[in-house]
């Protein structure tokens, strides 16, 4: 394998996100140069003589994506962008491919969803139909971990920008950190789409029959994603839920607010998630009281803490180590392709996810 060749990285996130992804760059890699942006896309220039890993993660909760950087070509016309690929690529040897555009809005503006556009699709057939015979790229675009991948990113400046990184599972195993969910036609609401996201992305070893309870349930997107996967959910939320969640025999609904539950209510449950429009210090609040109760013992949670102005983003590292100091050993965030203004904090206990 050559030694990476970059003196740029590009990331991808959220459209909005972009401010809260340089101040944390700003403090995680503090040597990193801001180059580059549009809405949705973010470059940083390396230190002279700097040079990363491919396996190299960053670490960054507002990061959809990352690649380091080989440069860019136009866009147009497609034939020859794609073959201008393979020749930025240079020696590299990926084995999956890709390609992938920014957003053109926030996570459910109008209805809005992140995805693999046909534009994407396009170009990824193009690039492959040209690929020299040797590469052998393979045909399914998700990575297994290990893999080495080339990254084709339109950021709408009139070019495809080149990259590649090592795939370690999760999110970079999906083209442009966005997972292909294929919701039922009739869904309760997009919540569906987060907490199908969040499963795959956090790892939480969930199985058939484990009890989860879900604070801020209503109207019953994300109990959905759970009932499918075979679990016994507890909604607690005072607001209506779904028609056809509510009548699921494996779905009980508690109309009460999270901190009006008696704590031994939750004597059997293994999982919680929570969801509230609130501000992030009383979602953690209403969860620490519930989690921390000594007839309790909640094996794993997944939290979505709303960001409510941008500054809040500052405090994450604070949200982390609270959510650590319950006795959780493997605490992450992450700005799902699927949230909104918002992030999602898995937590497990004992093991790793």
């Amino acid at each position: 394998m050559p030694e990476p060749r970059t003196s740029f990285l590009y990331f991808t996130c959220q459209i909005g996100a972009e401010a809260a992804l340089k101040q944390e760059v700003a403090r995680t890699w503090p040597l990193w140069q801001f180059a580059y942006s549009r809405p949705g896309f973010v470059t940083f220039k390396l230190p002279v003589g700097l040079q990363l890993a491919d396996q190299f993660d960053p670490s960054l909760v507002f990061a959809r994506a990352h690649a380091l950087s080989l440069g860019k070509v136009a866009a147009e016309p497609i034939e020859t962008a794609a073959g201008e690929v393979w020749r930025l690529a240079g020696d590299l040897a990926p084995a999956r491919l890709h390609v992938w555009e920014r957003d053109i809005a926030a996570a459910g503006e109008h209805g809005y969803a992140p995805c693999i556009t046909a534009g994407a699709l396009a170009m990824r057939e193009a690039i492959l139909a040209v690929q020299p015979v040797e590469r052998g790229v393979q045909a399914e675009a998700i990575a297994n971990s290990g893999d080495l991948v080339l990254d084709v990113v339109l950021a709408r400046d009139g070019a495809w920008w080149v990259g590649y990184h090592r795939a370690w599972g999760g999110a970079t195993d999906w083209p442009g950190g966005i997972p292909t969910i294929a919701a039922p036609d009739q869904v309760a609401s997009r919540a569906y789409l987060k907490m199908e996201e969040a499963l795959r992305w956090s790892g939480l070893p969930v199985k058939p029959k484990d009890r989860v309870a879900e604070i801020g349930s209503s109207p019953g997107g994300a109990s959905q994603a759970l009932l499918e996967r075979g679990l016994i959910v507890t909604g607690i939320d005072p607001a209506e839920m779904h028609p056809d969640v509510l009548a699921h025999p494996q779905f009980t609904h508690v109309r009460k607010r999270g901190q009006e539950v008696r704590r031994r209510e939750f004597r059997k449950t293994r999982w919680l998630t929570a969801d509230l429009n609130v501000a992030p210090s009383y979602t953690l609040d209403t969860v620490e009281s519930i989690v921390t109760h000594p007839e309790v013992a909640i094996e794993g949670l997944l939290l979505t803490l709303k960001l409510l102005t941008w500054e809040l983003a500052e405090q994450i590292p604070e949200f982390v180590a609270r959510v650590r100091s319950w006795g959780y050993d493997d605490v992450r965030a992450r700005q799902l392709a699927h949230n909104r203004q918002e992030l999602c904090v898995a937590a497990m206990r004992r093991q790793p996810l």
